[in-house]
């Protein structure tokens, strides 16, 4: 049963994921991978408003599978992450592929605690 929640939650978020990244790319006349930032930092607010929930008892591990697993886990994505820097680099766009790794830590980041903080406001 579990397993079918984590599928159905990423065959949600695989599409959303990359109709989000080109949607956001094609307005941006930039090499810096605006698509995959904000899948990135999108999935990570979500992730924290998720364990937020589930930390104030408000969802379940149930819905913890299917969101924060699936649709968080087909959403965002390290590995595209990690290929566009490269890629920057690569290209010569090294101060673009600095900032893609700062900016990229520090909103994911900055996006779970505000997602925690605002679950646990909301729900207590």
């Amino acid at each position: 049963m579990n397993w079918l929640l984590v599928i159905a939650g990423a065959a949600v978020g695989a599409p959303l994921r990359y109709l989000t990244d080109r949607a956001v790319q094609s307005r941006h006349d930039t090499v810096f991978p605006w698509g995959t930032f904000t899948v990135n930092v999108t999935g990570c607010l979500v992730l924290g408003l998720l364990t937020g929930a589930v930390t104030a008892g408000a969802a379940s591990s149930h819905v913890q599978l299917l969101l924060g697993t699936g649709l968080c886990g087909a959403l965002s994505t390290y590995s595209t992450f990690s290929y566009e820097t490269l890629r920057l680099a690569e290209d010569g766009a090294r101060f673009y592929a600095a900032v893609n790794v700062v900016a990229s830590v520090v909103a994911g980041l900055g996006a779970v605690f505000v997602g925690v903080t605002l679950a646990a406001t909301l729900l207590s």
